[in-house]
This record gives structure tokens, sequence and C-alpha cells, in this order.
């Protein structure tokens, strides 16, 4: 147990935030504990120009200390950056190591250089920065300085103002990976119900829609959970509605995730295409028959493969495919297979995701039964991925980062020329509204840089159906 003591709470998620980085395998608290599980205590104090910080044994002996002077009620800004320049050299010493991202504890690194950018700085200043702040480390500081640029690049276009994007969120999927904390449930629990999910879907849908009409949708995500988890029939029920109630003249993209190879048929990818869908997903997360079975996918390496081909036959010219890294079992060499198969079959995008064990998600349940198989992330693995897009043709078009990742490192999307997906970008910079439909979906509102409002609606399906009234009532009341 790591025990943070503060004598003041301000800056408390950013502290906790650091120190579980360092110490992933470890239980961190900020609350009172008992001091017999207590292995290091973490003392912070606020004191009127300064902000001291010591690290003490369990026999309250100190281990290391720092102080940084500082006029604490000064700036804000200024003050939570140098405490945690001043917290993060205390760990670095303390464990013999650094973290790739340095400090930064927010899960959007790329908004730093971007809102540099706009200001007229040089990726290189911004990068700089980023270096200097925050102690990133170089290759990362170039990563985001490089991924926002292009990411204004993209957006150039899109009318923040008067623009928005739509979400709509299917919560089925085939099976539940060990992995997986979404909001999702297995297909064969609703079968029966999943028509009277979609009727109340159109009824947010048809309040929705008129609400926005004044606006231009830019683009359509549908995700999950797995969508192609609908029948035909339904999926194409689906995508009318959606063409009936919306206005698509302004449309830019439209990616529908078809994720589980173990969902996607012909009669499914069929429907699609007829109703001009340009952008769909085959999500593999490892193409090693091994890590499959034991994160819970019921489908193999070959039906990946089949489901992919498939869809390049008919037509599909954007496919994106995930990866986790991290997954149990899996090193370099487990990563370095999946990467050649992938170069071999020369999707549109790539996404990699660094495995994030989240409180809800059965892995994290059940770490201590998988505690034999190793969960590994590394800076050569990660390299190896950049490397292996990097000669697919694919580059960097966008980044985030969650808690609790494997090696404290972060997700990065890669794209062929003319591929990239705008709605990623758009969900991760916050610079424009997406109205977000179903359960578990959160409208996010962008009314300015420093003014953002979510609209939240109920995750459990069951709850969504009952509750759909209180669900639209919740839309009415947003105003622009």
């Amino acid at each position: 147990m790591i025990w943070i003591e503060l004598n003041k709470r301000d800056f408390e998620y950013d502290i906790h935030s650091l120190v579980k980085a360092f110490f992933a395998e470890k239980d961190v608290s900020i609350a009172d504990c008992d001091a017999g599980t207590v292995e290091l205590k973490i003392s912070v104090f606020y004191e009127q120009k300064s902000i001291r910080i010591r690290f003490s044994d369990p026999d309250g002996n100190t281990i290391r200390e720092g102080i940084t002077e500082i006029d604490i009620g000064k700036d804000r800004k200024e003050t939570k950056n140098a405490l945690k320049q001043l917290l993060y050299g205390l760990l670095c010493d303390h464990t013999g190591h650094g973290l790739p991202w340095g400090n930064l504890t927010g899960i959007r690194p790329t908004k730093i250089p971007m809102a540099l950018l706009d200001a007229g700085e040089s990726e290189e200043a911004a990068a700089e920065y980023m270096r200097k702040t925050y102690l990133v480390s170089s290759e990362k500081a170039s990563l985001a300085a490089d991924i926002a640029a292009r990411e204004r690049r993209l957006l150039k276009d899109l009318n923040y103002r008067n623009g928005y994007s739509l979400y709509i969120g299917i919560p089925f999927c085939p099976s539940i990976c060990l992995y997986c904390s979404f909001s999702s449930s297995p297909i064969r629990l609703w079968e029966d119900r999943v028509d009277e999910y979609l009727d109340a879907l159109f009824r947010e849908m048809d309040a929705s829609a008129h609400l926005f009409r004044e606006k231009e949708l830019d683009t359509i995500y549908i995700g999950g959970g797995t969508p192609t988890t609908l029948s035909p029939a339904q999926m194409d029920r689906l995508l009318s509605k959606i063409e009936s109630d919306f206005d698509l003249s302004h449309l830019k993209e439209f990616t529908v995730e078809a994720g589980r190879p173990d969902s996607i048929t012909a009669d499914k990818l069929s429907v699609l295409r007829d109703h001009g869908i340009g952008r769909i997903s085959v999500n593999p997360q490892t193409m090693n028959q091994q890590t499959l079975d034991i994160i819970g996918r019921r489908h193999t390496v070959e039906d990946t493969m089949q489901a992919f081909y498939l869809a390049r036959e008919m037509g599909f010219d954007n496919i994106n495919m995930d990866l986790i890294i991290g997954l149990p079992g899996e090193g370099p060499d487990e990563v370095r297979h999946t990467m050649d198969v992938l170069e071999k079959m020369d999707p549109d995008s790539i996404t990699v995701h660094s495995l994030a064990l989240k409180r809800a998600t059965r892995l994290n349940l059940m770490k201590d039964v998988y505690r034999e198989i190793s969960f590994r992330n590394s800076a050569q693995i990660m390299d190896m991925t950049a490397q292996s897009c990097r000669k697919s043709g694919l580059r960097p078009y966008y980044l985030y980062r969650q808690k609790n990742m494997a090696g404290n490192f972060e997700n990065v999307g890669y794209a062929k020329e003319g591929k990239a997906c705008l709605y990623n970008i758009l969900i991760m910079e916050e610079v424009q509204s997406i109205l977000a439909l179903g359960a578990g979906a959160s409208t996010k509102l962008v009314y300015a840089s420093d003014r953002i409002e979510r609209v939240e609606n109920v995750k459990d399906i069951r709850s969504y159906i009952d509750r759909i009234d209180e669900m639209i009532d919740r839309k009415k009341r947003i105003q622009f």
C-alpha cells in the first residue's frame, strides 16, 4: 500500500494518478489507512510560499524529501506544474526510472501542442515545451507535436461552430472479452429484445434530430459493443432510420465498427455497402490464437483474416484494425508476429491500444489468476508497432492515453493518406459537439474551449429502454 498524505486537497487527482503510474501493481490511497499495510508514505505539504514532499518508510523514517519555492495562491497552473515536477523527480529517484510521458496525467496530451500551434508556435517549439514543462521524453514530445499538426490539417475545413458529429451505441457483443470495461452485454441474452432497444433508440433519434436540425452533420460513428451483432434486417432498419431522420448532405465520414470477426457476414456487409458506409473495422486485437483463447474471444485468427478479405472483395477500401498491446502472455515475439501478419493483410488504418486495466474489467478482478502470465509493454514493443505501421505506409494521426495503461504508454491511430478517421480526432480534441444516442452514450456539447457540457444516458440496457422518455427529456434541455 502506498499512502498519500495531504494537508490540503488541491491537485488530489493529479497526485494520485502520477503516483499510480509509478506503482501500477500497488494499491494507492489518499484516504486514511491501516498503518500496518503501508510500505511507503508520501506526504505533500502546501505552505504559503512553498510545497514540500516527503517519502517515509513504514517506521516513519524519512527516505527522501524535496521542496520547491512557489507562491501557492498566485497562479494555479504554475503551482500544479511545480508540484508535479517535484513529485515526479522524487518518484524517479525512488524507483530508479522515469516515464515516457513524464509527469503528464491527462488523457489528451495532444491538446498541449495543439494550443501552442494554434497560437503560432512551431512543432519544434511545441515539443520543446512538453519536454521542459512536463518532462516528456523527446520521442513522445515529437510524436505529440507531429500528431497535433496533422490533426489541425485534417480538421481545418470543419465547421466547428455550426457542425456536429453523431455517435450511436449498439451495446451488444458476441461475448464479453476478459479486458472489456464497456457497457455491453452478450447478444444471446438480448436477442429477443434487440428490436425493443432499437425502438427506444429511434425515439431518442427522432427527438435529437429535430433538436440539431439547424446544424450540419459532419461525421457518424456507430460503435458499441459490436454493431454487427444486429441482424442484416436490423442493421438495414437502423441505417434507413438514420437516413430518414438526419440531413446527410454535408457528411464527410460514416463509420460502422464491425469489430468482432465472428459477427461479420456477407449479408451484413452487403447492407453496409448498400447504404454507402465508407469506413469499417475488423478488429483482431492480436493474431495469436492462444491469446484470443485466454481473453475470451470466440473466433480464430483465420476468422479475422477471412472477414477482412471478404470485406475487401465486397469493395470496402477503408478498413481499420484494432490491436491491444500488453495482453496476457504477449511479449515482443508475439507482437512481432501480429505485426508481420498485418503487414501482409495491408489494412488502411491500425489503432494500437496499450492495455488499460480498469476496475470494472474481469481481467483486473481476476489478475491473481493470471499472475503467472505477464502483462508486458515496453518502449521496444511500441517502437516495433510504429515502425511496422510506417513500413506499411501508415502515419500516426491521433493519440490518447488512459489511466492504468500497461507501461504508461498510449493509444495511437495510424492511417494511410486519406484514410484517417475524423471522428476519432474530434472525440479526443473536444473541438466539436458530439450527439450521442443509445445506452451508455455521452453527448458532449462544446460551447467554447473552456466550456464543455455532457448529457449522459444510463448504461444499463433495460433501464435505457424503460426510461427512454427521461433520456429524451435530458436532450431537450440542451441549449445552443
